[in-house]
């Protein structure tokens, strides 16, 4: 690391610039990101197979790939400790309250769709909510700070 950042080698890393993720079924991931979690598409190269590009800011993206072979969790509960990615938003309250419009839940059983984990006053020092997306993939919601 130098005074500007992180290097590969003399190379500055200027942000991460993408994730990508298998769906099974790439028409209801789009509406899951762009519905739920009001994602925008953005333009995607003509690949010779189907997937979806999102911006998430910053001039970052996440890509969705439709693979049937892709790696997928089998586990279909929340674990904190599975792969995941993080969406830091600006009201962690807002965040929920959309969430729960959209038929998330805290007390949704481990294995329902619509389970939701809250932890206001996370070990992290920030607050989170994770969620799993249609294809279980785990997705952690953060903020700076919980408001009301």
């Amino acid at each position: 690391m130098n005074d500007k950042g992180w290097q590969i080698g003399r190379v500055d890393i200027r942000l991460l610039h993408h994730i990508s993720l298998t769906v099974r079924d790439l028409e209801r991931s789009r509406r899951f990101y762009a519905g739920v979690l009001g994602l925008s598409e953005i333009a995607r190269p003509p690949f010779p197979f189907a997937g979806a590009w999102f911006g998430i800011g910053g001039g970052q993206h996440l890509h969705l790939i439709e693979s049937r072979d892709g790696t997928y969790r089998s586990n279909p509960r929340i674990d904190t400790r599975d792969v995941h990615f993080a969406l830091r938003v600006s009201s962690f309250q807002q965040a929920l309250e959309h969430l729960q419009e959209h038929g998330f839940r805290e007390d949704a059983a481990a294995g329902d769709p619509a389970q939701m984990r809250v932890n206001r006053q996370a070990t992290a020092g920030f607050p989170q909510i994770y969620i799993l997306d249609p294809d279980n993939h785990v997705i952690e919601i953060n903020a700076e700070r919980l408001d009301s």
